[in-house]
């Protein structure tokens, strides 16, 4: 069976990049029918960060990639490292009596010293199968004197014991065959000196146990795979060692090295999915809360790196698993391009039913207090020309609240002809003949237009930002449409009156 994870570190709020990995693991157990686990790997415990997980968990609740398993409250503890610390010590000292790892006395202090004294330019000096030699680990300790340090407990970590010149291969389904030449390898340290395992162990360790199939992760661990190849034959589970993809990097609009928060910060747009709390305080809102979809947010992710074959852009999640290959996943970096996210959350919009829209703005947005009958009026007028949802949020105050019009108007004030937006309301109401029944506001515009020999625009411009406060938008008989007749008229009234 296919079985593959999601191991994210709750060291901060969920990167992009980390969620399209989730929805790329998710794709493939659910097409061949396999099982989507979620694994918190939070063994840097000086790193994690309080409101991380939760975050995790949101994240993928917005985006419904709902893992198979360790998503529940009640079994995530079996899924999170920092509770699982003693299974992986049983692991360490089992590559200890094999050989294939040693205890490391040094102390942060020395070997902070030995790197200033023997640092080479453009070169960072590395524990490994050399510098080990003069370093103080059981490799160079006589066997008592080993044994004395770890009795009187001493601190020591346990590093991995990689041999020279050897090549370790993998074939990664999506870069192909990838060899690494061990001379270019630390020893990685595998348990740290406060019990905790590192990545490397834990990573190897708890995807054995947990018959993982296939790794697909970012390509920024692909330099560790060798260790972990390494660590899968030093315990000899080998055969069950999964296969593995490194997808590319998202990278700047300019293509200029991986995105960053403070690349989102720069060009104007989020690169977390739910909102975040910034360096100042203030909250920085995601792209749930600047009016994704989460359908077409998932569409986004799926684009970014992923390149189907065909002209198709637009999927939906179930079309996505049936056509979703590892193999068409580029090697490439991903260049992010926001323009085309709002272009996505745009078509979504505009294939999605009236009443979805209007569901989940309800469920999403739960500091607002909605009037059904003039939002679901808002959604019909705007979902097909909006990209945001918050677009739509924006029209839907102007429909219920003239007092944010009236605001909005004093930007535009030069804009309006009071004589002309007078005249109107007069016409209305002068000479059409049956004002208290339902009127074709197209039409009257018509009418009063050649009646006083204007242009469109005279009278156009005006009437839009009187009863809805801007200058573009839904058309007069759209806002018309929203307010009814008695607002729209009121608001013509009024404005008139004001000014």
């Amino acid at each position: 069976m296919i079985r593959v994870r999601f191991a994210p570190s709750p060291t901060g709020p969920l990167h992009m990049g980390g969620l399209r990995t989730a929805l790329y693991n998710y794709l493939l157990a659910k097409q061949c029918g396999g099982k989507f686990i979620l694994r918190i790997e939070d063994t840097d415990q000086s790193r994690t960060v309080e409101y991380a997980e939760n975050y995790i968990i949101e994240s993928l609740k917005w985006l419904k990639i709902i893992p198979d398993e360790g998503f529940e409250a009640s079994e995530r503890d079996q899924y999170k490292q920092s509770k699982r610390r003693e299974i992986y010590k049983e692991y360490a000292y089992q590559l200890i009596e094999k050989g294939f790892a040693y205890y490391a006395f040094d102390t942060p202090e020395e070997l902070n010293e030995i790197r200033q004294r023997v640092q080479q330019p453009g070169k960072n000096w590395q524990y490994d199968s050399i510098s080990r030699q003069y370093m103080k680990n059981s490799l160079t300790l006589p066997e008592d004197e080993t044994k004395r340090l770890i009795e009187q407990g001493t601190p020591y970590v346990i590093r991995i014991k990689t041999e020279r010149n050897q090549e370790v291969k993998i074939n990664d389904l999506i870069r192909g065959p990838v060899i690494f030449n061990t001379n270019v390898l630390d020893d990685k340290i595998l348990l740290k000196s406060d019990g905790m395992p590192t990545y490397h162990l834990a990573n190897v360790v708890d995807d054995h146990l947990m018959n993982i199939s296939h790794v697909i992760r970012g390509e920024e661990w692909l330099p560790s795979t060798p260790i972990h190849v390494l660590l899968y034959e030093y315990l000899g589970i080998k055969h069950k060692m999964p296969e593995f993809a490194h997808l590319p990097l998202l990278l700047r609009p300019d293509g200029n090295g991986k995105l960053s928060k403070r690349d989102g910060e720069k060009y104007g747009f989020p690169v977390f999915p739910l909102s975040i709390p910034s360096d100042n305080g203030t909250i920085v809102p995601g792209y749930r809360e600047l009016g994704f979809l989460p359908e077409a947010f998932i569409n986004v992710l799926a684009l970014l790196g992923w390149n189907p074959g065909t002209e198709k852009e637009i999927y939906t999640m179930e079309e996505l698993i049936n056509d979703f290959s590892i193999e068409k996943v580029s090697k490439s970096g991903a260049k992010f391009n926001y323009q085309k996210c709002l272009w996505i959350n745009h078509e979504h919009l505009k294939k999605s039913e009236t009443n979805y829209i209007k569901e989940y703005i309800i469920s999403t947005y739960k500091d607002i207090s909605f009037d059904d009958i003039i939002l679901t009026k808002v959604i019909e007028t705007d979902k097909k020309r909006v990209n945001l949802l918050t677009e739509i949020l924006d029209d839907y105050r102007r429909a219920i609240d003239f007092n944010y019009v009236k605001n909005n108007i004093s930007k535009n004030s030069s804009e309006i002809n009071v004589k002309i937006l007078s005249n109107f309301y007069e016409f209305i109401h002068t000479k059409i003949n049956d004002i208290n029944g339902e009127l074709d506001i197209e039409k009257v515009i018509k009418l009063y237009i050649k009646d006083n020999k204007i242009k469109f625009q005279e009278i156009g411009i005006p009437l839009r930002i009187a009863t809805f406060g801007i200058k573009t938008g839904p058309s007069i008989s759209e806002i018309y449409y929203i307010l009814g007749k008695t607002e729209f008229f009121n608001r013509v009234k009024t404005i008139t009156d004001d000014f």
